[in-house]
């Protein structure tokens, strides 16, 4: 499904291309299943622009499939079933030296920058392939990479959540706040949810979620309910100026604020005397390293579940970019070649 312009479901074309050919250190992978990103449609219509992107262009960044060819250099095997990591730091400049791949100034993005999983072909570097325990289905394994990386690094690298303490997830049916959900539930933490909708309560009451709120109006009261007045330990905020007080308020003496996305607004105020004397961190959590990656996708093997809001042939691509951007559905969208 090949992107041709800006705009509408108009601008995507179904095409018949060459199959792609993997270099030394590449595999080419057969695409089980790709799972749909907002930033899909934010590239369609023109609002974003990665640095890097080329039309024609085949979006499609959490991809799942088997290896189909591999270059020699590649150790990863012909016949193997992985999953794409999308995001490919080039490892030599001094933020990936660093460790801090994720803000590589060269970094790939398969999907975004480069031609993605919307096909039924798609090369990738064999260190972005990881290979999928014998568990994890492989369609549902589409379900993966972005949301579960993203909430790792928030949750366990930047946020440091433990076993025992308690998280608050703003906006939980999301797919990040799901995987955020299920990494904190496997960590061995507590975890207290807002929702919006008694669906997405259901939702969540059905991956062992016991403590749900109804929007940040009722947040206070659970959390004073569920920790005894004490304050959370952990909120994972990437809603902004709508929760940002509520997160705040929510948090224990000492307590740790994550931020990752600013989806109704990007400014804030909050008391700074109130931040410093209750010793509040407030860690900023963008761009997951392959470390992240790895990490995730063991704690998914380790009994996650992937939740599919639906699936859909690959010339109903369009179709299912409008289902994605109908904020009243839980779990991935997946597009099957």
């Amino acid at each position: 499904m090949v992107q041709t312009g800006f705009g509408g479901p108009e601008v995507l074309s179904l095409t018949d291309v060459p199959v792609p050919v993997p270099g030394p250190a590449d595999v080419l992978v057969r695409v089980a299943a790709c799972g749909l990103n907002q930033l899909d449609v934010l590239q369609r219509r023109g609002d974003v622009r990665l640095p890097g992107l080329a039309l024609p262009h085949v979006a499609g960044m959490d991809v799942a499939g088997v290896v189909e060819a591999a270059g020699e250099e590649s150790p990863v095997p012909v016949g193997a079933r992985v999953v794409l990591d999308p995001s490919v730091p080039c490892g030599a400049c001094p933020l990936c030296h660093e460790g801090r791949g994720g803000h590589c100034p060269n970094l790939r993005i398969i999907g975004a920058t480069v031609d993605g999983g919307l096909a039924e072909y798609v090369v990738a570097p064999a260190s972005a392939a990881h290979v999928l325990a014998d568990t994890v289905d492989l369609v549902d394994a589409a379900c993966l990479p972005t949301p579960w990386a993203t909430a790792f690094h928030a949750v366990v690298t930047v946020g440091r959540l433990r076993a025992g303490e308690t998280l608050l997830v703003h906006a939980a049916a999301g797919n990040v706040g799901l995987a955020a959900v299920q990494i904190a539930q496997r960590v061995g933490a507590h975890v207290i949810a807002t929702v919006g909708s008694p669906e997405k309560a259901a939702a969540l009451g059905k991956i062992g979620v016991e403590h749900i709120a109804s929007g940040p109006d009722a947040v206070g009261a659970l959390v004073a309910e569920v920790t005894g007045g004490r304050g959370v330990d952990v909120v994972l905020e990437y809603l902004g100026p709508a929760t940002w007080a509520t997160s705040l308020a929510a948090l224990r003496i000492g307590g740790r604020l994550v931020f990752l996305g600013n989806t109704t607004g990007d400014s804030v105020t909050f008391s700074l005397s109130d931040a410093f004397h209750r010793g509040l961190e407030l860690l900023g959590a963008g761009g997951y390293v392959p470390s992240d990656m790895a990490a995730a996708l063991q704690l998914f093997a380790d009994g996650g579940t992937a939740l599919v809001a639906g699936s859909y042939p690959l010339e109903e691509t369009g179709a299912a970019q409008d289902v994605l951007c109908d904020r009243s559905t839980v779990g991935r969208v997946l597009v099957i070649p």
